[in-house]
């Protein structure tokens, strides 16, 4: 995340969850293991899986997307980045002794993946205000386009979610703005997904 940030709140927030949870899709703040991996679907669409590749989890939790990828039978080298540091002991933990599956607080530790991606990894602002906390995320999507050679895609909430179900520690980002962002500054080919039954977006962004 952008060096600027002061992220110690959310830092504590989710090594909470995973102290209550555990290494379970409580952990990460998901609703259920259903939704956390229809939201890895959608990210998955942007490797071509036809082929080893590299790739960096921003905010990656536990590693719960490697695990996803390996049973879709990818074949992959992972490195899951994390500011919470119980999260990158807790992947350790859960993926020992496995050289294709790495985690970090270092996010140069990455060597230039193929692909970068983030799920959930925007959601919780907490106290953070809309303005500040839009330029943290776009500040971080700069730094995830810079890293992968390949592509990146992410998700996040959606503004269009309904009025009555918002809540203020959450961040419900407007697609059009990061669309905008990613086709003027990342590529000219750029995806916006928006049709798969949860109030949230993914965008894929392919740079070949």
């Amino acid at each position: 995340m952008p060096e600027s940030a002061d992220l110690n709140k959310i830092k504590t927030y989710f090594s909470d969850k995973l102290d209550m949870h555990g290494a379970t899709h409580r952990g990460v703040d998901y609703n259920s293991t259903e939704s956390q991996e229809a939201r890895f679907f959608q990210l998955a669409k942007v490797v071509d899986s036809r082929r080893p590749y590299s790739i960096l989890d921003f905010g990656s939790g536990y590693g719960s997307l490697y695990d996803y990828l390996v049973r879709l039978g990818h074949t992959l080298h992972y490195t899951g980045y994390d500011i919470a540091e119980s999260m990158i002991l807790k992947g350790r933990e859960l993926h020992p002794g496995n050289p294709d599956c790495l985690f970090t607080d270092v996010i140069e530790q990455a060597l230039m993946p193929d692909y970068a991606v983030a799920s959930g990894t925007f959601n919780m602002k907490l106290d953070i205000e809309f303005d500040a906390w839009t330029v943290i995320v776009t500040e971080a999507l700069d730094q995830m386009n810079a890293h992968a050679t390949k592509g990146i895609a992410f998700n996040m909430l959606t503004k269009y979610s309904d009025a009555d179900k918002m809540r203020p520690d959450l961040y419900y980002a407007d697609p059009c703005f990061f669309f905008d962002h990613c086709k003027r500054h990342f590529s000219r080919n750029v995806a916006l997904l928006h049709d798969y039954n949860l109030y949230d977006f993914t965008i894929l962004v392919r740079k070949d």
